[in-house]
């Protein structure tokens, strides 16, 4: 039978319910219901008191012979154990007995004739223990909550297609418990972050999605018209950083922001469009005190969300709980490829960029020590703390007192890849001035994703703003730690729309 046949006789289901003067999208139960994993946590007590318990969930499952029906539900609950961690496998699916001598004829036929697989339906009953020790809920009445009009795949796990995946990702994570799971984890990692940064004294803060100067990072922003205003506005490309910054200028010491920001870049296994970043600006502490601070909350957030500190990422085994050691950025370009960022000439950089079959920017040097850098982090598992990045790298970063030309920067490296930054936060006003208009020239050469020059931001910090040091990392933390593409780490990742 096709698609549109098992839809159309699930309608001619619906139109029976509504016959009977049943109501087959109710706004709740009539039962006082429990949920599933509760249930199951406390079943042989309940089945012991047989006392009436209600529970309500989607039908996974419908056996049937004679006057009896077993079917599976499942209410999605979940339960937490006593290390933080989400445990998402049967604790939130239960087998319920329905006995056409305990319902009645006419109860138990329209249960029949009515209710399928993928149905929402509540029912009340006794605890008790099948033969095969199987934990189970005799019905003695019942209700439909939501009739389904489309059946539900048989073999999801089987599904070889991963867009469709994606695209009705509602129905891989009805069943698939792994997805299930990331995405408690994923609360768990983001409630940790939070809880880590609020224990340490850091005030959260919300600041504008919608600028008309973006800053921050490097980075091509999404474009949009505020209608209201009647001006061209962009959406963010970092949480905050310029407002946090006016918030130090302001007299608050510690604060932090997680939230979504965009960039209008490339796609691949480590980058998206949307997602969410967690940054944090902390008064009178520089960059080594952030790197410090930044890698604790790596420790915790991933003992919380995980229970380890010992990870298998794609080739690379890293232990967060090990010492990370310093890598200077030149040295570790200067090493892997022979390359000195300071004196090699263009044409020299070129030549092992051709080598190594690196696309790059030929009239633009910083880009070609860039792609040269990306080279390099590709081969460090770590984890490991980069430092002494170029200056004209790093337009919002304090320059090093002991090299003017490098500045007080950090990116953690974990798996090849960088996975947060900090620094201490540049605060002198005419420095940064000159820093923005440099980055204005590079915007003017057709850098799309040098920064834009934020005056107003300049102006905030000719009030003073005192020594202060920042950290921001994102989502692909997290996609790391569970070792699964960004994309496949988001609840709805973007989808081209089918055509």
């Amino acid at each position: 039978m096709g698609l549109e046949d098992l839809r159309k006789t699930r309608i001619e289901k619906l139109e029976l319910l509504k016959k009977a003067g049943v109501n087959p999208y109710p706004a709740k139960s009539v039962f006082k219901l429990s949920e599933i994993s509760e249930l199951r946590k406390n079943f042989r007590k309940l089945a012991s008191a047989r006392k009436k318990i209600a529970l309500a969930g989607r039908v996974m499952a419908k056996r049937g012979h004679g006057g009896i029906f077993f079917v599976d539900l499942f209410d999605g609950s979940y339960v937490l154990t006593t290390s933080g961690l989400s445990v998402a496998s049967d604790n939130s699916k239960l087998q319920v007995f329905f006995a056409k001598d305990k319902i009645g004829d006419k109860s138990f036929e329209f249960f029949s004739e009515s209710v399928d697989v993928g149905d929402f339906i509540a029912v009340e009953g006794k605890a008790f223990y099948t033969k095969k020790k199987e934990a189970t809920i005799e019905v003695s009445n019942w209700e439909i909550l939501t009739k389904s009009l489309l059946p539900l795949p048989e073999k999801w796990h089987g599904l070889s297609d991963k867009e469709e995946t994606l695209r009705k990702r509602y129905l891989d994570i009805l069943f698939n418990s792994e997805t299930r799971e990331m995405i408690q984890k994923k609360a768990l990692f983001w409630s940790a972050v939070r809880e880590f940064h609020l224990k340490h004294g850091f005030l959260e803060v919300e600041t504008p999605a919608l600028e008309v100067t973006t800053g921050g990072a490097d980075a091509r922003p999404f474009e949009t018209h505020h209608n209201a205003l009647d001006i061209d506005v962009y959406l963010r490309i970092s949480a905050g950083e310029l407002w946090q910054k006016r918030l130090m200028v302001s007299g608050l010491k510690k604060t932090f922001e997680i939230g979504r920001i965009f960039r209008n870049e490339g796609m691949s296994a480590e980058h998206l469009q949307d997602y969410t970043q967690c940054e944090a600006y902390w008064a009178y502490a520089n960059f080594e005190d952030m790197y410090k601070f930044l890698q604790e909350c790596y420790r915790f957030v991933a003992k919380r969300t995980f229970g380890t500190l010992k990870f298998k990422i794609s080739d690379f085994n890293v232990d967060l709980g090990k010492k990370w050691p310093l890598v200077d950025y030149t040295d570790e370009i200067k090493k892997q490829t022979g390359i000195d960022i300071w004196n090699s000439t263009a044409t020299e950089m070129g030549k092992e960029l051709n080598n190594l079959n690196i696309e790059y920017d030929v009239s633009n040097r910083l880009r070609m020590i860039d792609a040269l850098w990306k080279y390099c982090r590709k081969n460090i598992g770590g984890p490991a703390i980069l430092i002494n990045e170029p200056k004209a790298m790093s337009p919002l970063a304090k320059s090093s007192p002991k090299n003017p030309k490098i500045t007080e920067r950090f990116h953690f490296l974990i798996a090849g890849s960088e996975m947060g930054q900090g620094y201490s936060e540049l605060n002198d006003p005419i420095d940064q001035r000159e820093r923005f208009a440099a980055q204005q020239k590079l915007r003017d050469a057709g850098d799309a994703e040098a920064q834009m020059a934020d005056f107003d931001f300049v102006e905030a910090l000719e009030y003073g703003m005192p020594p202060t040091a920042g950290h921001g990392f994102s989502e692909r933390l997290f996609s790391f730690l569970i070792n699964k593409p960004v994309r496949e780490a988001q609840i709805f990742p973007l989808m081209r729309p089918k055509e």
